[in-house]
């Protein structure tokens, strides 16, 4: 084989092997989407998972489905998706990039819904298909940046309140959660309005407000967690993160907690001089599901 053949063969090798490790699929198979309103296939109606598996050689059996942030509004799919995702690979764990539909009143019956129904689904899908990608069904996290921490807090304190189809029963319930400077609350004092409005619109109801301020939806049963955040934010207080390890901590549920004094959102300003995610592997391997 020529050098130029070789070169040609690698690449051709190199294209095999990264499309099967990374696999975009769609969230509901049959097409069947949950609470939507008929509206012309776009990514707001058409949700689905992008799969990265790690090497066999480095699987732990653990997995994390991840939540992009964006405001409800958007998402911030590389940065808080797929760059992410490549991280937790190199730890050995499996991860499943949601990209999930935007709460709207033109696509959705009931657009509070809509993102939950989701990562239900997609905590759902994981487990079902769980031997087939080499994970451990009792090792399945979620992760969530800024409204996309909003999404995955609300998956685990929220998964006994079914809001998909689950005939089969299998467990909603996240094994664990990594929130990142997450959007908890949606009181008048802590909430990130924007995130508020999007969900649940411009005038919800007390009961409504309540029940998405999941500091207080924690349970003994909520899922051990790790939070993150920066002391300055502006944009989504630091005491959503604050009320949330506290409540965690009421109900004797297992918490880790990590404050920069600076950073800003998205530690887009004076980022922390560590990484993060070293921080998240060290839990992850003191609480056995990460080597």
């Amino acid at each position: 084989m020529t050098g130029k053949a070789s070169l040609l063969f690698t690449c051709f090798l190199f294209t095999i092997l990264t499309s099967v490790a990374q696999q975009k699929m769609p969230l509901y198979p049959d097409g069947k989407v949950p609470n939507a309103i008929a509206a012309p296939a776009t990514k707001a109606t058409a949700p689905n998972l992008t799969v990265y598996l790690p090497s066999k050689d480095k699987a732990t059996g653990t997995a994390v489905i991840i939540c992009p942030g964006g405001g409800y509004r958007g998402l911030v799919m590389k940065r808080e998706g797929h760059d992410v995702a490549a991280e937790f690979n190199k730890m050995g764990v499996a991860a499943f990039v949601l990209e999930y539909r935007l709460p709207s009143d033109a696509t959705m019956k009931d657009k509070s819904i809509g993102p939950l129904q989701d990562a239900q689904q997609a905590i759902k899908t994981v487990r079902q298909r769980a031997t087939e990608w080499n994970i451990n069904p009792n090792k399945i996290g979620i992760l969530g940046f800024s409204a996309g921490g909003h999404l995955a807090s609300t998956a685990g304190t929220h998964f006994k309140r079914e809001v998909i189809e689950n005939k089969e029963h299998i467990s909603l319930r996240p094994d664990f959660m990594i929130l990142v400077y997450p959007v908890i609350s949606f009181s008048d004092s802590l909430a990130h309005m924007g995130s508020r409005e999007n969900l649940i619109g411009t005038s919800p109801t007390p009961e409504m407000i309540k029940l998405y301020s999941n500091e207080l939806q924690v349970t003994p049963q909520t899922p051990p967690t790790f939070l993150v955040h920066a002391g300055d934010d502006s944009k989504v207080v630091v005491a959503n993160s604050l009320r949330f390890y506290e409540a965690l901590l009421k109900k004797n549920v297992p918490a880790e907690m990590h404050l920069y004094p600076k950073g800003e959102h998205g530690f887009s300003k004076g980022a922390p001089i560590d990484n993060w995610l070293e921080r998240v592997r060290y839990w992850m391997i003191g609480n056995g599901w990460t080597k």
